[in-house]
């Protein structure tokens, strides 16, 4: 059928000039318009909603009553990176739509980073197959650091302008602060060729205030989902930016957000939600965007206007209302059916006026994609399998009259626990045999990048704290944003055998925990090194036993992997590791490890 004759089959269905190929009666309809409920019924014709209107007297080729369950829109995640829940996009739909999540805005920059525009025409060519809808927010900045770090492949403005003129894509990816304020011509450009296709910027502006702030604001970015404080969500309202609020597996920042937003009665029709990392075995125990809402309901905040945040708020900010975020006529007919909106828990998902999942289950069947075998080979290294290629050696004999013990002052990253920010430290630590060791007692621990692309067996190593491993080592070649391998650990003999793990033909990527040279638990990710192409289930299991196999070893953390891939991170303040060395994120320099005496 043409566009042309759907659009013209639309016109008479809702005239009442052909039946309606669905009726849903006796709704109580969620109008996020008005923020009102309203009890009708839902007329849809192919995969849009033509009426809103009750009639008794219309007809339908199939006809259902709600009983007076609520409809509501589809939900909108408004920023996500699929590869952070460690499944491809077909095996995802089983975990997300059955929470109601009709629409995900997609950055896809880690498979960007790990293979390039070839890579990301790949991991969205089965796309139309899917029982949800993904809209991509084209990735602005691979790499994320040019020049401190090493990656699979690169997306210059050519390559963005590119993917900008996809059908599907609905913006430029998030920018962090440094490509901005620098004045840096391409990614400008980026911002530009994003705006002359009528599309927004997306903003990355964590730690910013004031006139920096200000200045980023002046670049066009439409936006920022690193609001860590109230105060951060009140500045970046002042400056006409939109707020996306998230709930990741290791970035819990929903709770103080919106504890503030309802004790000061702050205005939401500028703020939505998104998950932007999160494991998928947590939203399988916790829920996706629905736990968002339901967590701000509970916290105080309206229901409508947290459906709203989720649902019509995103749909116009990205410029898709005419489209989406509304139960209304000319929108796709993706909706949720539930008894009760304290709490919502959907009994039916909808998308396009077809049911795709009940009581909390997919019920139709997703094509398997079949990705292509270069994007399942991509964790190639030169070094990392052996202990000393993880030594840190001082350079000198430090023994002497003031220093008897022969201890070296070094630079250690410390984590914030459920947040992305860290902080530098500084230790002591003992050098013997002219090497710097971990010391578990202080929880200080080598955490070391290596370079997995293939490219030029780049390592390097430094110490991090606040893991809590009292022995053995994890790892994984999920590290934000270049996504090379990631180890951190008690010794040296456990980092190597981490690596020599993770580079095996029977994981080909992933995660792993290892104590004394051997593995106690691990999950493979072959689809870029990123993903899993196996049952969700299967996924979440494996993921449970290497959480469960981080807390024998001694970490504290709720999400110690999710931690390990982003404390690699050169782009979030302070700290950050690639295989080029340790990175001062406010300064965007390589600083050494160990501090001269």
């Amino acid at each position: 059928m043409s566009q042309l004759t759907e659009l013209q089959s639309q016109i008479r269905a809702a005239l009442g000039q052909r039946p309606l190929d669905l009726l849903v009666r006796n709704v109580r309809l969620v109008d996020v318009y008005a923020e009102k409920i309203v009890e009708t019924d839902i007329g849809i014709c192919g995969d849009r909603i033509v009426s809103v209107l009750r009639n008794e007297s219309r007809e339908a080729r199939r006809t259902l009553d709600a009983n007076s369950r609520y409809a509501l829109p589809g939900f909108i995640d408004a920023h996500i990176h699929i590869e952070s829940a460690l499944l491809t996009p077909d095996r995802l739909a089983e975990v997300v739509v059955p929470t109601g999540t009709t629409t995900l805005l997609v950055d896809p920059m880690e498979v960007a980073n790990v293979a390039g525009y070839d890579g990301l025409a790949e991991f969205f060519r089965a796309a139309p197959t899917l029982p949800y809808r993904i809209f991509v927010e084209v990735s602005s900045r691979v790499p994320t650091a040019p020049g401190l770090e090493t990656t699979g492949g690169e997306l210059g403005p050519a390559e963005v302008r590119r993917v900008l003129a996809w059908p599907s894509a609905v913006s430029l990816g998030e920018l962090d602060p440094s490509k901005v304020l620098e004045f840096k011509a391409p990614y400008l450009k980026k911002i530009l060729a994003a705006h002359a296709r009528g599309k927004i910027a997306n903003g990355h502006a964590a730690g910013l205030s004031g006139q920096d702030l200000e200045a980023y604001a002046a670049a066009r970015l439409a936006d920022d989902h690193e609001c860590v404080t109230l105060d951060d969500v009140k500045a970046r309202l002042a400056m006409g930016m939109a707020v996306i609020i998230r709930e990741g597996s290791s970035e819990r920042n929903l709770r103080d957000l919106i504890s503030g937003i309802v004790r000061e009665n702050l205005p939401t029709r500028h703020m939505m939600f998104c998950v932007d990392d999160k494991f998928s075995a947590d939203i399988a125990a916790e829920g996706h965007i629905d736990y968002n809402v339901n967590e701000a309901i509970r916290l105080g905040l309206d229901p409508l206007k947290a459906i709203q945040m989720a649902s019509l708020n995103a749909a116009e900010h990205f410029r898709l209302d005419d489209r989406l975020g509304a139960l209304a006529p000319g929108r796709f007919a993706d909706f949720i059916l539930t008894d009760s909106l304290t709490p919502i828990s959907p009994a039916q998902v909808y998308v396009g006026g077809r049911l795709v999942a009940e009581s909390g289950r997919l019920v139709v069947d997703v094509p398997k994609i079949r990705y292509a075998a270069w994007l399942k080979n991509t964790v190639k290294v030169k070094r990392g399998t052996k202990a000393a290629h993880f030594a840190i050696p001082t350079g000198k004999d430090l023994r002497g009259f003031q220093n008897p013990e022969g201890l070296v002052k070094v630079r250690v990253i410390e984590i914030v626990p459920d947040q992305i920010i860290n902080y530098f430290r500084e230790a002591e630590l003992a050098a013997t045999d002219g090497e710097v060791r971990s010391d578990p007692a202080q929880d200080v621990l080598k955490i070391a990048v290596v370079e997995r692309h293939g490219k030029n067996g780049n390592i390097a190593v430094a110490f991090a704290k606040g893991f809590g491993l009292k022995r053995g080592a994890i790892g994984g070649t999920v590290a934000h944003d270049h996504h090379n391998i990631v180890v951190l650990g008690t010794n040296d003999d456990d980092l190597a055998a981490c690596v020599r793990a993770l580079v095996a033909p029977r994981m080909r990527g992933g995660f792993v925990a290892v104590a004394e040279g051997q593995v106690l638990a691990q999950l493979p990710l072959p689809v870029a090194g990123l993903m899993s192409d196996r049952p969700a289930s299967e996924v979440n299991a494996a993921l449970d036993k290497l959480n469960a196999a981080a807390r024998e070893l001694g970490s504290p953390l709720n999400s110690p992997f999710m931690t390990l891939s982003f404390v690699s991170l050169p782009s979030i303040p302070e700290a950050g590791l690639t295989d080029k060395g340790l990175v001062d994120v406010r300064a965007r320099k390589l600083i050494p490890v160990v501090i001269e005496q």
